[in-house]
């Protein structure tokens, strides 16, 4: 199945599985990052992606992207939020996760749909650090 079929399908249905790829496409521009940056020591590279990672900083992240949201992204941003999944985080509260499924579903969502200017531009902005 093609990315765009993916895309389409998962739309269609629950967005928990956009959350999910997110997350991981997230992570890796992170680390990626992150190793390009830092000194050579692993408690230092994951010390500084977790700081990035967490559900705090995607929450942020988000509130950063809501301006430049376009109305189907904010589609994707609401259902997402509002998603109801199994389990809940273990050091954040409901509202950072709902906030940070959120943000995950939209760099799924940008991921799948072949955007990667935008993915790209929204990745560079969730390294900012207020």
């Amino acid at each position: 199945m093609e990315k765009q079929q993916l895309l389409h399908k998962l739309c269609l249905t629950n967005l928990l599985p956009l959350a999910f790829l997110g997350d991981s496409v997230h992570t890796m521009f992170v680390r990626e990052r992150i190793l390009q940056t830092n000194d050579n020591k692993m408690t230092n590279y994951h010390t500084a992606a977790a700081s990035f990672c967490k559900a705090s900083a995607q929450r942020q992240t988000l509130e950063r992207l809501q301006p430049l949201l376009n109305e189907q992204e904010k589609e994707i941003v609401r259902r997402a939020r509002n998603a109801h999944p199994k389990h809940s985080a273990k050091n954040a509260s409901s509202h950072d996760y709902a906030q940070a499924t959120a943000f995950e579903a939209l760099i799924g969502y940008l991921y799948l749909s072949e955007n990667s200017q935008r993915l790209e531009q929204f990745l560079e902005i969730s390294m900012q650090k207020e």
